[in-house]
């Protein structure tokens, strides 16, 4: 642990590059110097809160009456837009905005649906539900006997997707939202990903799914007390918060998150997903709180007089980030799903936004999904890549998750020769 006391003139805040063994006492600490820090401004904590909960506010309202008029909260692009550069300036607007988009025809629907049919003929031609040990997770559910999430990671498909050149235009046209460069670093590249490894998704028809609470991804306690994140979030923990920016990358790009079951090691500009399946509105699917700006209200939030001081508002190692009714409400009225999607199309979420999945009975149709976020190359995703090619070439487990291992033997899984270029870039290998 590395621990500096501060007053109100200092430039360090008490800051810990591992998990503090005294929790209670590590987020007093650091929650007094935060709050010293902001009063050093000349503004106090509820009045530099005051200034973010108007802006979303704000926000809220402009979301609640958009889907009044009944209009889709979402943004939508077409990838023909994206792939010829047609792309308008107002719906990039939309897109920083919002902090989300669905991508229409990202794939053609055809060959989602190989991917799809792919994937069963993978899973089942290698007997993965006689050797399914259960989930090795309590992150998402399970349907029946069999998961809903499947942990696997090395299929043709999945890798096809990653490494395929449509993947790539879309996740630079995501990137580049984001300030990328600045005070002479480099913070990314927006054009090289780092192929993240995810599962996929397969929820059959007639299921019922329990959905997952609203959360949010970027981190847990390690948002407060490490020094990159503090660096980060400087504008909001010095009082100068009109100055923040939800697409600054500076500062994020390095450190890693506090160890965990739920830990991202890698930095993810936008989660996302490739449809397989077409899915309803109304058949258990991604809800957004699409405001970028309401981190700042998270990070703020528990210095208020009414959180107990040893308290985030829940925020805690180990678990995902909350949002919840108690402390954020305001937040949640502004929860909005996605449209109708189709085989083929692609949903994306700026990496530090709320997100849930809404419960389902009864479901229509298949809901099946590959995770592919967008993880450009930088110095921690260049960390992270050293051990997902290790696991790439063993067919074993990434180790951002449970080490369940069972594409080790499985022959047809994605083979080295097949990567192109992109893959060879994305795993390190040139």
């Amino acid at each position: 642990m590395t621990t500096t006391h501060v007053t109100p003139a200092d430039t360090d805040l008490p800051h810990w590059e591992t998990p503090p063994e005294d929790l209670p006492a590590a987020i007093r600490e650091v929650k007094s110097a935060i709050r010293a820090r902001i009063e050093a401004s000349g503004r106090s904590v509820a009045e530099v809160f005051a200034v973010v909960e108007a802006r979303v506010a704000e926000r809220v309202a402009e979301i609640r009456a958009a889907r009044e008029r009944g209009e889709d909260v979402w943004p939508v692009i077409d990838y023909a837009d994206i792939e010829q550069g047609t792309v308008t300036p107002e719906q990039l607007a939309a897109l920083r905005r919002r902090g989300c988009l669905v991508v229409r025809g990202h794939f053609p629907r055809e060959q989602a649906l190989a991917w799809n049919a792919g994937i069963v003929d993978y899973v089942e031609g290698n007997a993965f539900f006689e050797s399914y040990r259960g989930p090795g997770d309590d992150f998402f559910g399970s349907v029946g006997s069999k998961p809903e999430i499947y942990p696997v990671y090395w299929s043709p498909a999945q890798m096809e997707a990653r490494q395929s050149e449509r993947m790539a235009t879309v996740q630079s046209l995501l990137n580049a939202q984001w300030t990328h460069e600045s005070d002479g670093v480099q913070w990314f590249d927006p054009d090289r990903d780092s192929l993240y490894p995810d599962r996929i998704r397969r929820r059959p028809p007639g299921a019922d799914s329990n959905g997952l609470g609203a959360h949010c991804d970027p981190g847990t306690l390690d948002l407060w007390m490490t020094q990159g994140y503090q660096q980060a979030f400087r504008h909001l923990f010095d009082g100068s918060v009109e100055q923040y920016d939800p697409w600054d990358a500076a500062h994020r790009t390095s450190g890693p998150q506090y160890p965990g079951t739920t830990m991202c090691s890698a930095f993810r500009t936008f989660q996302g997903w490739t449809a397989l399946s077409d899915m309803d509105h109304d058949q258990g699917v991604l809800h957004t709180v699409p405001i970028p700006e309401a981190m700042a209200y998270l990070m703020l939030r528990p210095l208020l007089d009414d959180v107990p001081d040893d308290d985030m508002c829940g925020v805690t190692t180990n678990q995902v980030f909350p949002a919840s009714e108690r402390w954020h409400p305001l937040l949640l009225e502004a929860l909005s799903g996605i449209p109708d999607v189709r085989a083929g199309d692609s949903v994306w979420w700026h990496c530090d936004m709320i997100h849930s999945v809404a419960p389902v009975t009864d479901q229509q149709g298949w809901g099946n999904v590959m995770y592919i976020p967008a993880a450009p190359w930088c110095e921690r995703n260049e960390r992270y890549a050293a051990s997902v090619r290790e696991a790439f070439l063993t067919g074993s487990s990434p180790s951002d998750f449970p080490e369940e291992d069972y594409e080790r033997s499985w022959p047809d899984r994605f083979a080295p020769e097949q990567l192109n270029e992109t893959g060879r870039r994305g795993l390190g290998l040139d």
